[in-house]
């Protein structure tokens, strides 16, 4: 379980900053640094059972069904880029401290800062392909929030959308990728993909699984074509482009193709896809780098030149050439946060990133200068530097791979050309910042930074010399292990300064030299750039941007009009299509089932059903008579369900009807009487065609269905019911025992929607009219004698009635569902008969906690369950017996019926008695209509 504890802290670390921010940035980030130094620490003490071979794991069960668990390992794969993701993030925490200003909100900065450390540690961490995926797409939420976290810059907006954009759709691809992966061999643990190499790559579907999963990975790490995304995230504070340039985001898709490389590298296609793409993408960031003026743009491309490199390396998959990419994995992360941090210390210090206003700066910053030189030299690949002995091997190994046959001499070629530009753009950053005289001042006087926020960029430059210095004691260790993981054994190797004099000594000796003559010949080389000035990479998304949305909005107008009929139109044909097509596979219509012979009652129930259809339709412009037409058709619903032997449904069928009719007549109180013609005889055509279609297709499928036998789990309902749940009434059974929890969730969402219609309607002042369509006034008898005396006849009748179907529910037709309506209606129509001030002055109770209490009660029963180590809502029954009641069955699926009921209560009478307050005048008014809306007289 200590695994565990490592993401878990760094999650933990998100809340953190939102409790420290009021005692200022110093409290602020050393109590955001505790955790992840409690999770280094933890990391470090692995080491030991790495070394025995062991590979610590845990997994915990969470969604079984899909093939998802909460499974975390750490092999050497994982231990190498968790000590960069959270020793290098820990260095960012203190160096972010002095870089931001005291006016901007650090606390949600660190928050999101380890809300992103988080993402990467599970996604190095991760066990199962699913949670990799879920981890990886939290990468791109996370940098999103941190490169657009100067809102108020459009840069960072645009640079954070155009990275949220290409690393989410290369995310889209890296899913499809992982569960065709999955599929493949039939599990999401990583365990099992690692060794099923040969089955992956002898599947047929093994080149279209490689693609998906390349392009998540090179859309993560900024690969060619995708590479233009990265150089645009510099927007972000340079904490955050530190840290994401050197260890974390852009070696997302590095490590993915190191993890899954012994499943799915090794082949041809690998190689070629691989390979040539990271060459690609080494030689454009190289070139691009040389030619920028900008101090981040500078250090960004150099970062798309490096990631390349690796790209490269994992591409020709040799032993030899793993080990060199991990090594220069870690020698990239050391140069180039410090580059980074330093570029933000002379951006704090000066006030300015432009090449044109930073020279001569080494008087001036001299600490900072020999750091920045260190650093430079270290990603040149100058000697007794580490990046020098990455560079050898990258070398050495494009020098003996035998990818291209015949033209192998291109790839040392090309890794030489970018040696030297490599070379050249390191001078370039050094020489124009501290040596050469800058054309225009700086707007800040320049100095050194506070030692601590130097401090960060002081250890990483030690690391690249000490590691140039004594490869064999820092680095061999963690290298072992990590190329282990990757190879499946472990790897004969020595690191060393010295191999002789050979051929990529010479290589990099060549590269030196001539990347010191390009750079002195830099000035022609920008006149040759501006030649062939590149396409703007942030203009050519925001149009291509701009371009879509302006498609998408056209095709939404055309299709939203703002026209129901279009809508339903829409809806209908759609829906008409899909059907017909399924009825055009059905070699006959009917099937082997025979059918229910007619009588003169479903005559009659039909025809008035369709009466009651079509005078709905006829009469729409007449709502009032359109509504009544449309209880017709409800009440035939409710007796064709009595008359196919469903109690149940008719109950509830009439109670709903009920209800709605009562919503209807006092929603209807604020509408027009009668609405304009809003139809031409063409759209009255077109609609017929379209119902009786429609009506014609869709009573066909309903006889093929009918008269067909269906596989169905009724009967699994109707054996269990008794011995499972206690009592007789299925459909009850059902509701509050097999499927208690979909209940649970319905009545959830009824108390929310009444709470939600309660707060909308809650003193809401709506015109007033004072008479009908044709001018006649509303009745001054505001409450009739006779519908009075029989609403206080009925009330006591009915809320017995209530009472009794609510007990009768679990073996006889009713139930919590249908009693609440039934004692809401009952309720509603006091309202109606007395009005509203007489009612609430006698039902002085609030109904909001009435639908609050009722999800209460039925999820405290379902918990209750728990106590007896049962599943969640589990129920349980027995048989009793009293001298006078006799036998009779308890069960406390009725105290979840009774969360029903009060739920049902609670939300029905929020809605209906808040919309009658709003018909209510203050007090009567006997006056005629003679001012408009919003302007009549106050009543």
């Amino acid at each position: 379980m200590t695994l565990l504890w490592i993401p878990l802290l760094t999650l933990l670390g998100v809340l953190v900053p939102v409790f420290t921010e009021r005692y200022g940035r110093g409290v602020l980030s050393l109590a955001t640094a505790t955790l992840p130094a409690v999770a280094l620490a933890l990391t470090l003490l692995q080491i030991p059972t790495l070394l025995e071979g062991d590979i610590p794991r845990v997994s915990l069960a969470w969604l079984p069904e899909l093939g998802l668990d909460l499974a975390f390992r750490l092999d050497g794969l994982s231990l190498l880029f968790a000590l960069l993701i959270l020793g290098i993030g820990l260095l960012i925490i203190l160096y972010a401290a002095f870089y931001l200003s005291a006016e901007e909100a650090s606390g949600r900065f660190f928050a999101y800062l380890m809300l992103f450390m988080t993402a990467m540690v599970g996604i190095v961490m991760a066990d199962n392909l699913l949670l990799l995926w879920l981890f990886w797409e939290l990468t791109s939420l996370s940098s999103f929030l941190l490169i657009g976290f100067w809102s108020h810059s459009s840069e960072a907006r645009k640079g954070a959308r155009m990275a949220m954009t290409v690393t989410g759709a290369g995310g889209l691809a890296l899913l499809a990728g992982l569960l065709l992966l999955g599929d493949m061999v039939g599990s999401f643990d990583l365990g099992v993909v690692l060794e099923s190499g040969d089955a992956i790559r002898a599947d047929s579907r093994y080149p279209l699984m490689l693609v998906l999963v390349l392009l998540g990975a090179f859309t993560k790490s900024a690969q060619f074509p995708f590479q233009f995304w990265l150089p645009h995230a510099m927007s972000a504070p340079t904490p955050v482009s530190a840290y994401l340039h050197s260890a974390t985001m852009v070696k997302a898709g590095i490590f993915l193709m190191a993890r899954l490389h012994p499943a799915i590298g090794d082949t041809a296609l690998w190689g070629w896809i691989v390979t040539l793409t990271g060459m690609a993408t080494f030689l454009y960031g190289a070139w691009f780098a040389l030619i920028k003026t900008d101090l981040k743009a500078i250090l960004a491309f150099s970062t798309v030149s490096h990631l390349g490199l690796i790209t490269v390396l994992l591409g020709v998959g040799s032993p030899m050439a793993i080990l060199a990419a991990l090594f220069h994995i870690i020698n990239h992360a050391t140069f180039k946060g410090s580059l980074f941090m330093s570029a933000g210390i002379i951006d704090h210090e000066t006030g300015t990133r432009e090449l044109s206003k930073l020279g001569g700066l080494r008087k001036a910053m001299p600490v900072t200068a020999v750091l920045v030189s260190l650093a430079a030299a270290a990603m040149a690949g100058v000697p007794l530097l580490n990046g020098f002995l990455s560079k050898e091997m990258f070398f050495t190994e494009l020098l003996d791979t035998p990818l291209l046959g015949g033209l192998g001499w291109l790839l040392p070629t090309l890794a030489t050309l970018g040696g030297i530009l490599s070379v050249a753009y390191s001078l370039r950053l050094v020489h124009a910042v501290f040596f050469k005289p800058a054309k225009e001042s700086p707007p800040k006087s320049p100095h050194e930074p506070p030692h601590l926020m130097r401090l960060p960029v002081e250890l990483l430059v030690t690391v690249c010399v000490l590691v140039g210095i004594i490869p064999a004691v820092l680095a061999t260790g963690l290298l072992d292990l990590a190329t282990r993981a990757v190879l499946g054994e472990a790897l004969e190797f020595h690191l060393a300064i010295w191999h002789g004099f050979n051929v990529p000594l010479l290589m990099s000796v060549l590269a030196l030299a001539i990347g010191i003559l390009v750079y002195a010949m830099h000035s022609h080389i920008r006149r040759l750039a501006r030649q062939f000035a590149p396409v703007d990479a942030r203009r050519s998304f925001e149009q291509g941007t701009q371009t879509l949305v302006a498609a998408t909005q056209a095709i939404t107008l055309r299709l939203e009009n703002g026209s129901l009929q279009r809508y339903m139109s829409l809806l209908l044909g759609a829906s008409l299509l899909l059907a017909t097509l399924g009825l055009l596979d059905l070699p006959t219509l009917a099937g082997d089932k025979p059918s229910q012979p007619l009588d003169g009652v479903l005559i009659l129930g039909a025809a008035l059903l369709i009466f009651g259809a079509v005078g709905t339709a006829v009469t729409h412009r007449y709502r009032l008579i359109s509504l009544l037409m449309l209880s017709v058709v409800g009440l035939l619903v409710s007796l064709t369900f009595a008359r196919f032997s469903a109690p149940d449904l008719a109950l509830t069928q009439l109670s709903v009807e009920v209800v709605t009719m009562i919503l209807l007549m006092l929603a209807l109180f604020f509408l027009p009487q009668k609405t304009p013609r809003e139809s031409t005889a063409k759209r009255n055509i077109r609609d017929l065609l379209l119902a009786g279609s429609l009506g014609m297709v869709v009573a066909s499928l309903n006889y093929a269905v009918l008269t067909r036998d269906m596989s169905s789990i009724a009967h699994f309902f109707m054996e269990n019911s008794i011995p499972g749940g206690g009592g007789h009434n299925v459909v009850n059974v059902i509701l509050v025992d097999f499927r208690g929890f979909d209940t649970l969730g319905e009545i959830t969402v009824l108390a929310l929607a009444g709470l939600a219609i309660f707060k909308l309607l809650n003193r809401l002042r709506l015109f007033m009219p004072h008479s009908d369509g044709e001018g006649r006034l509303w009745s001054p008898d505001r409450y009739p004698m006779i519908l009075t005396s029989v609403s206080q006849a009925l009330l006591p009748l009915a809320l017995l009635v209530s009472a009794f179907i609510f007990l009768r529910g679990h073996n006889q037709p009713g139930g919590g569902f249908i009693a609440g309506l039934i004692a809401a209606v009952a309720l509603i129509l006091v309202y109606m008969a007395r009005g509203v001030e007489w009612a609430q002055s006698r039902l002085d109770f609030q109904y909001q906690p009435v639908a609050i209490a009722g999800v209460a009660v039925a999820t405290l029963t379902g918990l209750g369950s728990w106590a007896f180590g049962r599943p969640f809502l589990t129920s349980a029954f027995g048989h009793f017996h009293l001298p006078i009641l006799g036998d009779f069955e308890l069960a406390t699926a009725m105290l979840f019926d009774l969360g029903v009921f009060l739920a049902v209560v609670g939300a029905t009478l929020m809605i209906l008695a808040n919309l009658g307050k709003l018909t209510t005048p203050h007090r009567p008014s006997k006056e005629p209509a003679t001012t408009t809306p919003g302007k009549e007289k106050k009543s």
